[in-house]
């Protein structure tokens, strides 16, 4: 997944404005879905900045995190037993951990034949997609999460990056959910970054600044607003 100097070109400039959803807490935890990231994956060129390790764990060189090993172990116990659902999530773990994000969407869709109704692995499957740089995949999925529960607005707010990260961008098609996460939660800081890259991205400086302020009265101290105001500086001044 591009994640990285996606939105504006310039490098360093998406780092820690995205955050999307957690796939590992959402095993470990029965799938509770949390508004901000709260156990990782590798770190590599296609996570934010901020993107932190399942577990406590650290990998900022990029190490693998669980083991081969491991990993071929985990995988060797779902392939044997297919309709073992917790078999299949701990394959899928193990596998996003080290950032084998075809892998996970393959033992997760095995997880979703034995359990189609279950929730958290349906986000799950949108979670390693996007970070499997498949948005139109993860749209799918994330999609199907809110026909189960419109209301949940972190689920939103990713669907909403997969129509900024995908080639050709639908800017409209995201500030639209945006949006609408921020008629439900009005400070939800990840929308409201998120629909301010927006708007300086389709060039809409007023609405980008309005929205930076927005930004600034629920967390002042946030460290992307300088950043972002430059952005939309530079595109007023076009």
């Amino acid at each position: 997944m591009n994640k990285e100097n996606t939105l504006f070109g310039i490098v360093g400039l998406l780092l820690g404005l995205i955050v999307g959803f957690m796939f590992a807490n959402n095993i470990n935890q029965k799938s509770a879905v949390a508004p901000v990231p709260t156990a990782a994956i590798k770190q590599n060129s296609n996570m934010p900045e901020g993107h932190p390790d399942i577990n406590g764990s650290t990998n900022p060189a990029g190490q693998l995190i669980v083991s081969a090993a491991d990993v071929q172990a985990a995988s060797d116990k779902a392939q044997q037993a297919p309709d073992d659902f917790q078999a299949q999530m701990k394959a899928a773990e193990v596998n996003y951990q080290n950032g084998n994000f075809a892998k996970t969407v393959e033992y997760l869709k095995q997880a979703n034949k034995i359990k189609p109704e279950d929730y958290e692995v349906i986000v799950n499957l949108g979670n390693a997609s996007f970070d499997g740089g498949n948005y139109a995949e993860a749209e799918k999925w994330y999609t199907s999460a809110l026909t189960k529960k419109a209301e949940d607005v972190n689920v939103r707010t990713d669907l909403g990056l997969t129509f900024i990260f995908r080639d050709p961008p639908s800017y409209d098609r995201a500030i639209k959910e945006f949006e609408q996460v921020l008629a439900t939660d009005s400070s939800h800081v990840q929308a409201l970054q998120n629909l301010t890259v927006a708007y300086t991205k389709k060039g809409d400086a007023p609405k980008a600044k309005a929205t930076l302020a927005k930004l600034e009265g629920v967390d002042p101290t946030n460290t992307s607003v300088s950043k972002l105001r430059d952005d939309i500086q530079k595109i007023a001044a076009k």
